[in-house]
């Protein structure tokens, strides 16, 4: 599962809420990556640098984007060979208040809805 979530180059293929991303720099420990997703009916785009500690978790930090603040934190934990738990938390405030608070509550909605994406590819696999 959490090669899954740290294949950011794929996710335009895979998942409908995301229209394109892009992967500037990628190590065993770290990555740079933008997403350009639509949410709420808009488009948007960030750039986040991720820590990576495979294969337990992600730390995401906003380089760049619509948000005052971002943060967030994939989590994986290994119930069985074949089995993982998957949370996805996110801490941010969206800049702009005509905007923001209908992003702000369309991003809410699309984590909850990623994990359960994620879900339903991995069972695909």
């Amino acid at each position: 599962m959490y090669d899954l979530v740290n294949d950011v180059g794929s996710y335009a293929a895979r998942f409908t809420w995301c229209e394109g991303s892009e992967v500037f720099e990628a190590s065993e420990s770290h990555m740079l990556a933008r997403l350009d997703l639509r949410v709420a009916g808009m488009r948007t785009s960030f750039t986040t640098r991720n820590r990576l500690e495979p294969p337990t978790r992600i730390d995401l930090e906003l380089e760049e984007g619509p948000f005052r603040r971002f943060s967030g934190h994939w989590h994986f934990h290994s119930l069985a060979e074949d089995a993982c738990k998957v949370s996805l938390t996110l801490d941010f405030d969206v800049a702009g208040k005509v905007l923001g608070t209908a992003m702000a509550v369309g991003f809410q909605g699309l984590a909850d809805r990623m994990v359960d994406d994620f879900c339903r590819e991995a069972d695909r696999a």
